[in-house]
Order: C-alpha cells, then structure tokens, then sequence
C-alpha cells in the first residue's frame, strides 16, 4: 500500500535542511537575547543591592555600603561596625557579575538625565582607616540613608559630605545601564544603547 511505504530519502534530506536552516536563523537570535538577559539580571541585582544597602544603613543607625570590587567584577553590601573593634562588616555574600558585563561605559560619554555631570564610576571604597582601596568602587549611605563622600582619612564619624553624582554602570558593549542615586538616595535604573543615538529610558 502506498500509505504505509514510509518516507523517501529525498523527503528525509528536505526535512532535515529545513530544520538546518531554521537553526541557524534562531540560534544567534537566541544568544542575544540571552544575552541581554543576564546583563539586565546583573544590573538589577546591582540596583536592588544599592537599596538594600540603604534599608541596612536606616536599620541599623550606621552606615552602610555597596563594595564593588572592578577586577573581581563581584559586589558586596557592608555595613560599619560601631561597638567592638569598628570596622566593615560583609551583609550576606558576594554576587558575581556574567563573564560578559563588564563594569564600566561602553564608550558612552552622556550620563543619565539629572544625574552627573560626567560619566565615572563611583570614588574608591575606604578601610577601616579610611586609606584607599584599589580597584574598587563604592556608593555609601550615612544613617539617614542619604549618599555621602567617604572619608580619606579616620573611620567613618558621621561628618561625612552629602553627594548626588553616584552611579554605577554596567555594560555589554551594546546595551549600558546605570544605576543611580540621588541627593535624597533614591536609587533609579536606566538603560541605553551604546551605539547610535543615545537613549537613556528608566527601568
């Protein structure tokens, strides 16, 4: 019977190019677009650690601190230790970045809207002396959850200067985004791309 002669070889060579052809269209679609996911889930977690940071500083009447660490590509929340031997103290564990964000600008020079004047990454995080920790980046919070300057020399004390131009930035090489802190330490999410016209939107 002719139904039940199966497939021909050639119907079998059609099948498989077809299947071949739509793999090779889909798969680098499906790269990049996994690709921007972990960028945006780096980003986020980031964003989301900035405020957790914040939340930590009110909570305990001390401050607190996103640590970043720009070789290891990990970030950190710490908060100051007031009794005992004062120092930071790691809250919780250290979160690494994918092996394809990079910390820094992408070639991006415009900085979010109301934000900094020029794009950088945040001033170098401080020990417990206040001496200067290389390749690294800090965004610290005082007790009333504002951002401030950290202090180059001594402990943190509390005299410390209010600052409005933090922002971290992370990127892909195609798609940048920007976590910022205001004067009053609200924490925002932007987006942009690196090449064209840029656009910064808020996430």
């Amino acid at each position: 019977m002719r139904s039940e002669r199966g497939m021909s070889a050639m119907e079998l060579l059609v099948v498989v190019a077809l299947i071949g052809v739509i793999s090779g269209v889909s798969m680098p679609l499906a790269q990049n677009l996994l690709a921007h996911l972990r960028l945006s889930g780096d980003a986020r977690a980031a964003s989301n650690a900035l405020t957790l940071a914040k939340m930590r500083a009110a909570a305990s009447f001390t401050q607190a601190r996103l640590y970043v660490d720009l070789s290891a590509k990990t970030f950190r929340i710490e908060t100051w230790r007031k009794t005992g031997t004062p120092g930071w103290v790691t809250d919780g564990g250290s979160t690494s970045l994918n092996a394809n964000t990079a910390l820094g600008f992408g070639g991006v020079s415009t900085p979010p809207p109301n934000s900094q004047t020029t794009v950088s990454q945040p001033g170098l995080c401080r020990n417990a002396a206040g001496g200067a920790v290389s390749n690294t980046a800090c965004i610290v919070f005082n007790s009333r959850g504002v951002p401030i300057a950290a202090k180059t020399t001594g402990p943190p004390d509390g005299t410390e200067t209010p600052l409005a131009t933090n922002a971290l930035y992370m990127t892909d090489n195609s798609t940048l985004y920007s976590s910022t802190v205001s004067a009053a330490g609200a924490v925002r999410l932007w987006r942009t791309k690196t090449s064209g016209a840029l656009n910064w939107t808020i996430q």
